[in-house]
């Protein structure tokens, strides 16, 4: 009884409008404190403050935890089936581990990936998260794709300006790093001048190259990553709409006036048969 009264009000509690805003406060306030202590002059300054800063965010980011944990009071094990749940609490609970906190970069890290837990605290954060991993597959082959046009054009580029410019297409791997850069398309306007005083076919190869690689390619990228989101989108959706729960008494109620209309129908039945069995025979007839 216990464990039921403590499990609903730590839901009503997490289902509560404020709760989540109340952590999303938490976590900039911890993100903002953790930027701070980057200027020397602010550490010198607030030092002590910053440090107050960081244990009361972490009492209360353990407070959370709690009354998310108290959801579960009636089966514990479910607190710990849900990633996010896992996650926050090795977020909290390892920069207080002892070996961690001397480990400055580690420590630091650790207290960077709280404000990954802005994500479990709104939906359409989650969705452009679920949309990232479920575009991970078709990232794969997009960049098998992208890999594939570089070496292509790195070859071509080999060829034609190899002995020229040594220094951006000596090699192979020098030359894919150099079309990696022109991507963004900046200094693709000297690049091309400059090809062009080897040979006029750089027009060619680098028109070419800004059409596949820059226009082609960025296009599928965007629309690999917006089905990913339509999809995601439709994860979520689904997964808010729950069937209705079924009334047992309802359900019972329904089976009884199921079977009630089957025997009236069949007394029906029996009735007429009696009647059309009653009639004198030439009527009938």
């Amino acid at each position: 009884m216990f464990r039921s009264h403590v499990a609903s009000r730590c839901a009503m509690l997490v289902s509560a409008p404020w709760f989540n805003l109340a952590s999303f406060a938490v976590i900039m306030i911890n993100a903002v404190a953790l930027g701070l202590e980057t200027y020397p002059a602010v550490v010198t300054a607030v030092g002590p403050l910053l440090h107050l800063i960081e244990y009361a965010c972490v009492a209360l980011f353990a407070a959370e935890l709690l009354v998310r944990f108290g959801m579960h009071a009636r089966r514990p094990a479910g607190f710990f089936a849900d990633g996010w749940n896992l996650f926050d609490l090795a977020v909290i609970v390892a920069p207080l581990l002892p070996g961690v906190r001397e480990n400055v970069t580690l420590f630091r890290l650790l207290r960077l990936a709280r404000i990954v837990r802005t994500f479990r605290l709104f939906p359409s954060l989650r969705v452009i998260l679920i949309g990232i991993r479920h575009s991970l597959p078709g990232l794969g082959s997009f960049l098998l794709i992208t890999a594939l046009l570089l070496y292509g054009y790195a070859i071509l580029g080999w060829m034609m300006f190899g002995a020229a410019y040594p220094e951006r297409y000596g090699t192979v791997g020098q030359a894919m790093l150099t079309l990696f850069l022109l991507l963004s398309l900046d200094g693709i306007t000297d690049t091309l001048q400059a090809g062009r005083e080897i040979t006029e076919w750089a027009v060619l190869y680098y028109v070419s190259y800004m059409v596949a690689a820059c226009y082609l390619l960025t296009n599928l990228l965007v629309g690999l990553v917006l089905t990913a989101l339509q999809e995601a989108h439709e994860a979520e959706r689904a997964a808010r709409v729950k069937p209705e729960p079924i009334n047992p008494d309802q359900a019972s109620v329904e089976h009884s006036l199921a079977e009630l209309r089957s025997a009236l129908e069949a007394l029906e039945r029996q009735l007429g048969e009696r009647s059309v069995s009653k009639l004198p025979e030439q009527v009938r007839r």
